[in-house]
């Protein structure tokens, strides 16, 4: 009866640290699941960011271009004048 008991607790024992270890490999999971959907975000967003960021360049140098051609005008008139 002695080491049927002392089987039963060792089989008892592993299945603790099992269950111990599974619980803590699900929680290890859902960590990286959230910085999986966290990374895939910000994979989103720098995405986003950039294409603004190109646009307003555009933006830029077009009013840049047009500041030039009406500071051209602009000085041709006064010479002109």
């Amino acid at each position: 009866i002695f080491i049927k008991r002392c089987d039963v607790l060792n089989d008892y024992n592993m299945l603790f640290v099992f269950v111990t270890l599974r619980r803590e490999l699900m929680a290890e999971l859902l960590e990286d699941e959230k910085v999986s959907m966290e990374f895939a975000r910000l994979e989103e967003e720098y995405s986003i960011l950039t294409e603004e960021n190109q646009n307003l360049i555009t933006v830029h140098s077009q009013r840049a271009q047009q500041l030039e051609t009406l500071r051209v005008i602009s000085q041709k008139r006064q010479g002109s004048s």
